[in-house]
């Protein structure tokens, strides 16, 4: 029997300290997706887009950094707390969507990988320390866990950095209101393999991809301002409507599969952290779960969000909310020995994750 898991020894996040309000997009001129002028006042665009989003304030990183900087920045936060040896870990995996964004430009950057320049950055000589990426959406950070639990639970692997880092600013089209939902940030975690004669850390975790139909709910494309300066530019795009529509359906079900892999009750949950996209669609599906549950009801403070102050950044999210809570930074939230809780994502593919993790 193999009495082997994936323990949480350390974590760490980088949140830029540029704050962008919405007040900032006052200015902005808004298009729709067939290239025409919005006739709306943007304090009126401004005022509906918080009231759906729940988002006031996102942040953005500084011009000097790019995306393998913030990441090594959370990347060193996590070592700190975990107490390692940089020479110690097996692997490194760095989830991310677009690579390296300088300030100014859009084009990407991903030779060598994200991860190879952090583990430059760490000074780390050790040659079996193995450094790649992964892009899977926003859920990329949540699925890198998942990588990294396998190889931890083979019993060959000790330890392992996961990073999620996004600088998801410099792929916004400044003409559509869809970039408001867009921040900046990374965040990481160790994961060290622990003998355990009961289950412990992550206990399961449940994926899938849905890209028959949904491939494209997310995509690149030009921007909406037809007269925009270099035609060539790619932006993020979403169909926004059928994005929240396919999240609604399918992360309640997602989570409820790997409640039911993992023998675990809703009702033993005391956190779930699911990706910071849209306040209202989060908490939405939080009512959708346990709508699955109807012996249970919704416990206060289950979900903790951070949406509303630093925005979406993609992968970065979900291990920066949880490097908050451990690090007693939400005062409204805790996380203690033996509480069980999920770590959800949902993104582009379109695809969904969960893990279920026992502190």
């Amino acid at each position: 029997m193999n009495n082997n898991y994936s323990v949480i020894i350390g974590t760490g996040s980088y949140i830029p300290a540029n704050v962008v309000e919405n007040e900032a997009f006052a200015d902005h001129v808004f298009y729709d997706g067939k290239g025409r002028e919005i006739q709306k006042e943007n304090s009126e665009i401004l005022d509906k887009f918080e009231q759906i989003t729940t988002i006031a304030e996102r942040r953005h990183a500084s011009d000097k950094y790019v995306t393998s900087d913030i990441a090594y920045m959370a990347a060193q936060a996590a070592i700190e707390d975990a107490g390692i040896d940089v020479e110690s870990l097996d692997y490194i995996i760095l989830a991310h969507n677009f690579g390296n964004i300088k300030a100014g430009q859009n084009r990407s950057d991903i030779l060598p990988t994200l991860a190879a320049r952090v583990k430059q950055k760490l000074g780390i000589e050790n040659p079996a320390t193995i450094a790649y990426d992964i892009t899977f959406g926003c859920p990329g950070w949540v699925q890198a866990m998942i990588q990294a639990n396998y190889y931890l639970r083979s019993g060959d692997v000790n330890r392992i950095l996961v990073i999620g880092a996004d600088i998801l600013s410099r792929v916004c089209d400044p003409h559509d209101r869809d970039s408001l939902l867009y921040a900046d940030g990374a965040g990481a975690a160790i994961l060290e393999r622990k003998e355990s004669e009961s289950p412990i850390g992550i206990i399961g975790h449940s994926s899938r991809s849905d890209t028959l139909n949904h491939a494209h709910l997310l995509f690149m494309d030009g921007s909406y301002n037809k007269e925009h300066e270099d035609p060539s530019d790619l932006f993020l795009k979403m169909h926004g409507r059928r994005l929240y529509q396919y999240a609604l359906e399918n992360v309640p079900t997602a989570i409820r599969d790997c409640l039911i892999k993992t023998k675990v009750d809703l009702a033993d949950i005391s956190k779930i952290l699911i990706h910071q996209a849209n306040g209202k669609m989060d908490a939405a599906i939080l009512e959708r779960l346990y709508e699955l549950y109807p012996d249970v009801e919704i416990p206060d403070n289950v979900m903790p969000m951070t949406v509303d102050y630093l925005g979406n950044s993609s992968v970065a999210t979900v291990p920066t909310l949880l490097d908050l809570i451990l690090h007693g930074k939400m005062s409204d939230h805790s996380i203690q020995p033996g509480d069980k809780i999920v770590l959800t994502s949902v993104g582009a593919g379109m695809n969904i994750n969960a893990i279920i993790y026992e502190f």
